[in-house]
């Protein structure tokens, strides 16, 4: 009969086991078909709210080294990681987004995951004027769609207040912006946020080169996408083999500074489609 020493050796080394096990299981789900994305800004209100928790679709575009797991802060770089795979701009099993389509994608100079709406595709030319989008000399049609608000108080993890249209606003106010239902050639439909009349509002023209994609955030005043050049801060156009996936559905929603805090969670937006 086996002693208990052995017994309980025996039991430790099966946990072990099981536990790289799951842990090799997790590694591949998160490389192969989804990987989580919380979002941490405004860029993208009000289809996207700080604090939404959602699952990007790998499988969506195929893959590309931006399939690999990246994390800057602590030194993981999908670069050095499937390097293999960079510098071709192709994709494995790849297929192209669709105009409208929301989209998680390696800043081309950072390396950093941005999410954004894919409005230009390879041989567009996209322009900004008087904050209304145009695309191949043809301005998107635009309807009213209300007004978005929000309380001013401190958002997510990072504490960030919201930028509002009828500011100054103070603290526990209710902050505003202009809703408008944007419809881009194809039919994708979706609400966008006006502020006020920033630089990005009118821009030059831009030519999207062959195999790569032009992005906007929704909160139009308020984001970091490509119409502003990768020399001045921004993303600029954005190679094919840096999308990571596409965004498709709202899991689980907090508006609070941790997930745990459940008298903050907005439980009408878990499953919801995004559109």
């Amino acid at each position: 009969m086996a002693s208990d020493a052995s017994t309980k050796s025996g039991g430790v080394l099966e946990t072990i086991k099981t536990v790289v096990y799951a842990l090799l299981i997790a590694g591949l789900f998160r490389s192969l078909l989804f990987q989580p994305f919380w979002i941490p800004s405004g860029s993208m209100k009000d289809t996207l709210l700080i604090g939404d928790f959602l699952f990007v679709n790998k499988f969506a575009y195929g893959y590309s080294y931006a399939s690999c797991p990246s994390i800057p802060a602590v030194g993981i770089d999908a670069k050095k990681i499937c390097a293999v795979f960079d510098g071709e701009n192709k994709r494995l099993f790849g297929s192209e987004p669709e105009r409208g389509d929301v989209v998680v994608f390696r800043h081309p100079v950072t390396g950093a995951d941005f999410i954004k709406r894919v409005v230009g595709l390879p041989g567009d030319k996209v322009q900004m004027k008087n904050g209304v989008l145009h695309i191949n000399g043809t301005a998107v049609k635009l309807e009213h769609g209300g007004v978005f608000t929000e309380t001013m108080a401190p958002q997510g993890p990072q504490g960030g207040l919201p930028r509002c249209e009828n500011g100054p606003v103070g603290q526990g106010g209710q902050c505003e912006k202009t809703r408008l239902i944007e419809t881009l050639p194809g039919g994708v439909s979706h609400s966008i946020l006006n502020i006020d009349n920033s630089f990005v509002d009118n821009t030059g023209v831009f030519s999207v080169p062959q195999g790569h994609y032009f992005f906007v955030g929704d909160n139009r005043d308020n984001s970091t996408d490509s119409r502003v050049t990768q020399s001045r801060g921004g993303v600029g156009f954005v190679p094919y083999e840096n999308l990571i996936g596409r965004a498709d559905r709202v899991m689980f929603s907090s508006a609070g500074r941790s997930m745990f805090a459940f008298w903050t969670w907005r439980s009408d937006r878990f499953f919801k489609a995004i559109e």
